[in-house]
């Protein structure tokens, strides 16, 4: 199947190719000028407008005051921001989602975390983003009396990448550096106020007047397990099991686990029952582990087993396992805790240090003389224990069964006993599954924009602020918070199924009108953010670039330079050179250099 980046880049060219022969037979309009695959379209129409706006330029100059200083404290955040990134990609090029360059492009469906399903929302932020930016420039020199030649909207292909407005270049020379300054600051000072309102009607009205659905909502069901078999799928909620209601993932695990018949029937909201047939298929796998993803398990030692509670049954009384799949095959493997044991010279180690078995595997089957099954099993064994507690830990490495006894140490995060391991999920390396869907965690989304959080993986959350930096991070809740496996893309697609209008002030929009306001002030937030704070990247030709000149003009006109130009264009150049060394090394260093 043909992906997303390389259906828009054949239509890119396309366009492009119909483009320069419409243009060499001289049939666009005079307000349409194609460069390549960027379209721009101008007009004059505007400047009387913006004449009429400008006319309180007392009060202007004061916001341009304002977005001055804002301007100069974000500027110099996103020097140290882009310099840090880039040497981080220097010194540790690890690739990653974030790292990826095609998640550069602001592209619904081709950047991984802009969602095609929230195209309509994000183009629509992208526009308002673009026209506040570039008007602020056009109001902004009208109010300092700096002629416009012309305004308009910039295209790549048939999609929107900015607006742009054309000060006459002469009529700008002439203005003063002040002048200039709250001109380049004007728009990043409009896109960041059209962020705190969106914010302030997002965190207010509109998510005091959303609530999640209850039951179990459906991110997304694995193949070939019971849920998928059955006809569950992607945006299903899960309402209850065997006719009795569940409000959530842990009253659905709750609900499964109480039962030990393999069928069970399942209601879903949309008022259908289905029944499922449950079979154990292995969900996740280390490189090592016995078994690979997506076998399905039918035995233990000879006993059948299609359950999760029948799996850790039939291994609590034995410490290896010969297991059967329903291919035929077996493997037989020490069953317990998969660990990695942590070297000393990397921090304090206790079973490395009784065991010399450092930076090297050991599934742990059992400790202090208790059975452990899989690595959250060790995990609670561990919560209850203390620092300096000796304990007895039974494990096989390279086949071999091995004892220790060893003194705990001191637990970095919590008042608890340090092993000085890491613990991988499941049993063996492997984690198992008997229903097979991946749950979406709407409600924790909901809570992290409401500001109604205690979620630990999020931090505390106890200002606007930290309100604004964790919704600014949701879009990369898969790969920024543990514990997550999702994106927020906003309330569209199939996740609206997932939220009601609820009991707020502004419920009696209804769940439709209600969700589709969320996501576009959600966007719209977004959106300007990240235009604001790329603009202010002191770099040409971006704003940054021209407020780190005028800027510098004003500082070196009070040094005793004698070449004043010279070091203004010492300075620009130099740090532009830095900001644009740091951009590639951000975007191509971790797929050129890991």
């Amino acid at each position: 199947m043909v992906d997303t980046l390389t259906l828009v880049l054949a239509a890119v060219v396309g366009y492009t190719v119909m483009g320069l022969a419409v243009k060499r037979r001289g049939l666009l309009p005079r307000w349409v000028r194609l460069s390549g695959p960027i379209t721009t379209l101008h007009t004059e129409r505007g400047r009387v407008l913006l004449d009429r706006l400008a006319a309180p330029k007392r009060l202007w100059r004061a916001w341009g005051n304002l977005g001055v200083g804002i301007a100069l404290v974000v500027m110099a955040g996103s020097f140290v921001l882009v310099l840090f990134a880039g040497l981080q990609a220097l010194a540790n090029p690890q690739p990653s989602a974030l790292t990826q360059p095609r998640n550069v492009l602001a592209i619904p469906g081709v950047n991984d975390f802009l969602p095609l399903s929230a195209a309509v929302e994000i183009v629509a932020a992208l526009l308002v983003g673009l026209v506040v930016h570039e008007g602020g420039h056009g109001l902004m020199c009208r109010v300092e009396d700096i002629e416009v030649d012309s305004m308009g909207l910039a295209l790549l292909a048939f999609v929107p990448i900015g607006a742009f407005v054309e000060p006459d270049e002469a009529s700008r020379d002439a203005a003063s550096r002040g002048a200039q300054t709250r001109m380049f600051a004007a728009g990043v000072t409009n896109n960041f106020a059209v962020a705190a309102v969106a914010f302030a009607l997002l965190f207010g009205p509109v998510v005091g007047s959303i609530a999640v659905v209850s039951g179990v909502p459906v991110a997304g069901v694995l193949p070939g397990a019971a849920a998928a078999q059955a006809g569950i799928d992607r945006g299903d909620v899960i309402t209850g099991v065997e006719g009795s209601p569940v409000a959530d993932g842990e009253a659905l695990d709750t609900a499964l686990a109480g039962t030990n018949a393999r069928t069970v029937a399942v209601q879903l909201r949309s008022g259908e029952t289905v029944t499922v047939e449950r079979s154990l298929v292995v969900t996740g796998a280390v490189a090592d582990a016995p078994l690979p993803v997506n076998a399905t398990i039918v035995a233990i030692n000879g006993t059948t087993v299609h359950t999760e509670q029948a799996f850790r049954a039939a291994l609590s009384d034995r410490e290896v396992a010969r297991i059967t799949t329903a291919d035929g095959e077996t493997a037989t493997t020490p069953a317990g805790a998969y660990t990695r044991v942590t070297p000393p010279e990397r921090g304090q180690s206790p079973l490395a240090n009784a065991s010399g078995l450092g930076g090297e595997r050991f599934t742990i089957t059992r400790f202090d003389g208790q059975r452990i099954v899989d690595g959250e099993a060790l995990g609670e064994a561990l919560d209850d224990t203390e620092p300096g507690q000796r304990a007895t830990v039974t494990g096989y490495h390279d086949g071999e069964r091995r004892t220790y006894e060893v003194r705990l140490g001191d637990n970095p995060r919590e008042p608890t006993g340090f092993l000085g391991v890491s613990i991988r999920r499941g049993t063996s390396g492997m984690t198992v599954d008997d229903f097979g869907i991946d749950e979406y965690p709407a409600a924790t989304f909901l809570a992290a924009l409401g500001g109604d959080t205690n979620d630990p993986r999020f931090g505390a959350v106890d200002g606007p602020l930290t309100r604004a930096y964790l919704t600014l991070s949701l879009p990369f809740a898969a790969v920024t918070f543990p514990g997550i496996d999702h994106p927020f893309p906003g309330f569209v697609g199939v996740y609206e199924n997932f939220y009601v209008a609820g009991d707020g002030p502004l419920s009696f929009l209804g769940t439709g009108l209600l969700l589709l306001v969320g996501s576009l002030l959600f966007w719209t937030a977004w959106i300007n953010v990240i235009i604001g704070q790329f603009n202010c990247v002191p770099a040409f030709p971006l704003d940054g670039g021209h407020i780190l000149r005028t800027s510098t003009q004003a500082v070196v006109a009070r040094l005793p330079v004698d070449d004043k130009h010279a070091a203004t264009r010492a300075v620009t150049v130099s740090v532009g050179l830095l900001m644009l060394a740091s951009l590639l090394l951000m975007v191509f260093g971790p797929q050129l250099l890991g």
